[in-house]
């Protein structure tokens, strides 16, 4: 993460000129582990998969996506600290161990969001699901439709472009609605010619509801971040971050950086929100339906 914190232009005086009161983001994923990095800012857990009541992640991708935009890097001596370091965490587990959900659990994990949106001062739902197509497309409307009435409330909807590319309209259907703020992988030249790059299977636009998709990209390959099964052992810890690759992983990078512009700008709307994003990104120069905006530029978002 301080290689992506350097790339995004996330430095240590602009976190801590963001140092206000904390924006809560909301995650719905597999599950976030009791990491140390997350101190006491998980503030509320619910279990849509296997009706547990204790915080877990038997996955490890939700951790991971919640340390990209919240861990405070204590293991680390904060080298592995996220975007937004005092974000508190809402977290919804709504996929089982393998990644796999059912459609009615994500309704339901929106419909949880929005009824305790203001019980925990819920501001971003970040959603770093890549879905394929549903063989039911009545039960995939109902779900576009809620994701666009978390939108409609007010709520910073930021969802992962997927990892179907580099085929044109291969966007996650989620991250392809024109509302969502719809996040790709790009690594802006940083791997050189390395093969297996991120971007190189982000999902693409255009999009049929919102031709100009995704909307923003960010760093997503090699992402280093909390691991959910870091142990304890005796003063120290072994295994307590992990490396991963996907949308997933950028997407939380975005999620972290409004945090940050909420703390710093609290009366900020989701569609202002959106557009500072847009037009303080970086132009890569890639096609549209590859790199959006272009690269999330942190340093430039927050003046």
């Amino acid at each position: 993460m301080l290689r992506v914190r350097n790339q995004v232009g996330c430095t240590k005086e602009i976190v801590k000129s963001c140092e206000k009161e904390a924006v809560t983001i909301a995650m719905l994923d597999t599950g976030i582990a009791k990491h140390p990095d997350f101190d006491n800012r998980i503030i509320a857990f619910r279990d849509f998969v296997n009706k547990k009541t204790d915080i877990y992640d038997d996955s490890g991708h939700g951790t991971h996506v919640a340390g990209c935009m919240c861990g405070s890097g204590k293991v680390s001596d904060g080298k592995y600290a996220g975007i937004n370091p005092y974000g508190t965490l809402v977290v919804g587990k709504v996929l089982d161990n393998k990644g796999d959900g059912m459609i009615e659990n994500m309704i339901d994990g929106i419909n949880w969001v929005l009824e305790n949106r203001a019980v925990y001062n819920i501001r971003i739902l970040n959603i770093s699901i890549g879905m394929g197509e549903c063989s039911d497309p009545q039960r995939m409307r109902r779900l576009l439709a809620k994701v666009d009435e978390a939108w409609n409330s007010g709520l910073v909807v930021v969802c992962a472009a997927g990892n179907s590319g580099p085929k044109p309209m291969s966007l996650s259907p989620i991250g392809a609605q024109k509302k969502v703020i719809t996040v790709g992988c790009h690594e802006g030249g940083y791997f050189g010619n390395k093969k297996n790059l991120c971007e190189n299977y982000s999902g693409r636009g255009p999009s049929l509801y919102e031709m100009k998709k995704p909307d923003i990209v960010a760093p997503g390959t090699d992402i280093i971040s909390c691991n959910a099964f870091v142990k304890k052992s005796g003063k120290d810890y072994k295994n307590p971050y992990v490396t991963k690759s996907g949308t997933s992983m950028a997407t939380p990078i975005v999620s972290g950086a409004v945090a940050l512009l909420l703390q710093k700008y609290p009366w900020f709307t989701n569609e202002q929100v959106k557009r500072k994003l847009q037009y303080t990104a970086k132009d890569l120069k890639e096609p549209w339906n590859k790199q959006g905006f272009g690269m999330l530029q942190v340093n430039s978002l927050l003046t």
